[in-house]
């Protein structure tokens, strides 16, 4: 598996009401998901962002760290089987198009493995 992103994931419980500390206090930039219940922001260049979510709107649990695999999506699902990972929600094409799984850290860290149409 080769990630081609990785992101911090923050539970919180008004997006809108956290926005102005991101984008008016840190200077992010906000990506526009279209979305309701995740915001991503990111630095101009786009190298590092957070996204911040009130709750996951189809998975059990929310993800502490998202990382983008891009084709190899399958392939990281199926190492994670065959080394005895927690699978916490299955390998998942989403309504809006992204496929995903989260799979549980030896640590506990809840963990959303993506692969973006774009990528």
């Amino acid at each position: 598996m080769r990630p081609t992103r990785v992101m911090a994931n923050l539970t919180v419980p008004d997006i809108d009401e956290a926005r102005s500390f991101y984008v008016d206090y840190l200077g992010l930039a906000e990506v526009d998901l279209g979305l309701d219940w995740v915001a991503r922001f990111q630095t101009d260049d786009g190298g590092s962002a957070i996204q911040l979510l009130t709750r996951d709107a189809t998975a059990p649990a929310d993800p502490q760290l998202s990382v983008a695999v891009g084709e190899d999506l399958e392939q990281a699902y199926e190492e994670a089987r065959r080394r005895g990972y927690e699978i916490v929600y299955p390998l998942t094409i989403e309504p809006w198009g992204l496929r995903r799984f989260f799979v549980r850290a030896p640590d506990g860290t809840v963990i959303n493995v993506s692969s973006h149409s774009d990528e």
